[in-house]
């Protein structure tokens, strides 16, 4: 598998367990919350694909720690 499409992807978790990952491909970061069906993206780079998710959030939420898989 070349670099270009290898996926790599880190897991966003919060106080309550897992609340979302971010997933890399040629295209870009993408942001998927646990508790949402929809995909968000593709952004440029993982610090503004795991502020996009940490937004999704919603106010008040903790930043989560993001663990690479």
């Amino acid at each position: 598998m070349s670099a270009s499409t290898e996926t790599t992807t880190w897991v966003a978790r919060g106080g309550a367990g897992t609340v979302g990952t971010i997933h890399r491909d040629d295209q870009g970061y993408r942001v998927r919350i646990a508790s949402h069906a929809d995909e968000r993206g593709p952004f440029a780079s993982l610090e503004v694909a795991k502020r996009a998710l940490h937004a999704a959030l919603g106010p008040g939420a903790e930043r989560p720690e993001f663990v690479g898989h």
